[in-house]
């Protein structure tokens, strides 16, 4: 099968971390770590496991991050090399093991990617896997399978991109027929963003600020509104097509995210109703801002914006991947008081009427969601012209593009 392959090499990784901002081209050249090859299909590893075959799989900050070598060496040890890239798609079934029930060949689905306990067939489960936080497992090193903390991680599971991938029966979800694949193909990210978003209780007279307007930005403020949120959203975005989905979504006022910093601090300070004052050495000292600051991106330079807009006695939920962030002056946090806290993956989450897995409660959502979420998916690219895809992804003021998609079969 064809797919697209990531095999680290610490002096390519080294020259890529050097280089490859200056010289984008470097990400998709002979010196990258990823390459399409001709890969043998991934093993079921026991009775219950399935085989899917994607149909569209879409490219998420953290493969780009990967194949950038931009994010942290921290998840190292948890992954296992070499490994299909892609964890987001949607696919159908091929191949069902003789264990598995209710999944059939032909069945349309959405992939959980986390490789938890019960994925590993390990018992009992991790404290965190019997409360139903899977990506949060201690055993990702053990069990059936080599080490991952998602498939597109993994070594034995295969990834998104590609034409063939396993997964564990409790992985799989049905996507409802009134889905379209544009939509079910967010599933995931979808998921990432709602969980986000639940992580904090938002009162009619709150004001949100949301920074950045990419795919978990964006998806950010749909899940906001999916879920009933009142609150005043202010988005702070770099492109006109990136404001226009975010108003599009549920925004009530943007902001500018690039900018001469004083401008952009005093634009962020009237939609906020903050003071800015200024430092005697650095950036600008803020009183006031947001109720809550959802930072979508997670760059050091966002973190250091949003812990100063983050309202004292506010709570700052860090939704982006983070890298290694520098420069970072955390002294707001201490003065002000703040709430911070991470989002990662999905859930359970703990709603008024009860508890709910994250993903069944976005496949719920997005069925009323499918015609305004669709238009986040951009053009679609075959395996084959995966430089071309990576570099839309990498650019989105050029491409306009929210979320890259691979066509795989359609």
């Amino acid at each position: 099968m064809k797919a697209l392959e990531y095999r680290k090499s610490i002096p390519r990784y080294a020259l890529l971390k050097l280089l490859g901002s200056r010289f984008p081209s470097l990400y998709t050249s002979a010196l990258a770590p990823v390459a399409l090859r001709d890969l043998p299909e991934p093993k079921l590893p026991n009775e219950h496991w399935v085989r899917i075959r994607p149909r569209l799989a879409g490219i998420c900050g953290s493969d780009l991050a990967t194949v950038c070598a931009k994010g942290s060496p921290y998840l190292a040890p948890v992954t296992s090399m070499p490994f299909v890239l892609g964890h987001e798609l949607v696919g159908h079934v091929t191949e069902v093991g003789d264990a598995v029930e209710d999944i059939s060949v032909g069945d349309r689905v959405v992939l959980h990617p986390a490789l938890g306990c019960k994925v590993r067939g390990i018992e009992p489960l991790c404290d965190a896997c019997a409360d139903g936080r899977d990506p949060l497992c201690r055993n990702v090193t053990r069990g059936d399978i080599a080490a991952g903390i998602q498939t597109g991680y993994c070594r034995d599971t295969g990834g998104a991109f590609s034409s063939s991938l396993v997964a564990h029966q409790s992985q799989v979800y049905q996507v409802p027929s009134g889905v379209s694949d544009g939509a079910a193909v967010l599933i995931e990210p979808f998921s990432c963003a709602l969980h986000g978003a639940l992580r904090v209780s938002l009162a009619e007279t709150d004001t949100v600020l949301v920074i950045g307007c990419g795919t978990i930005g964006l998806l950010t403020i749909a899940a906001l509104r999916a879920t009933g949120c009142k609150a005043r959203i202010v988005a702070a975005a770099m492109f006109d097509h990136q404001k226009e989905h975010a108003l599009r979504l549920g925004a009530d006022e943007l902001v500018d995210t690039h900018g001469p910093l004083e401008s952009r601090y005093a634009q962020w300070a009237r939609a906020l109703d903050a003071e800015v004052l200024r430092a005697e050495l650095g950036k600008p000292t803020v009183i006031g801002g947001a109720n809550v600051v959802f930072d979508c991106v997670a760059a050091s330079s966002t973190i250091d914006n949003s812990i100063r807009f983050t309202k004292a006695a506010g709570t700052l939920v860090l939704v982006g991947m983070p890298g290694i962030p520098r420069g970072v002056d955390w002294t707001p946090l201490w003065y002000k008081e703040l709430t911070v806290c991470a989002a990662y993956a999905y859930g359970p989450e703990r709603l008024a009427d009860g508890k709910r897995e994250t993903f069944d409660l976005a496949i719920e959502l997005i069925q009323g969601l499918d015609t305004i979420l669709a238009p986040l998916t951009g053009s679609s690219y075959r395996l084959e012209d995966y430089p071309a895809a990576i570099a839309a992804a990498l650019d989105h003021g050029r491409s306009k593009a929210v979320k890259t998609i691979f066509a795989i079969d359609t």
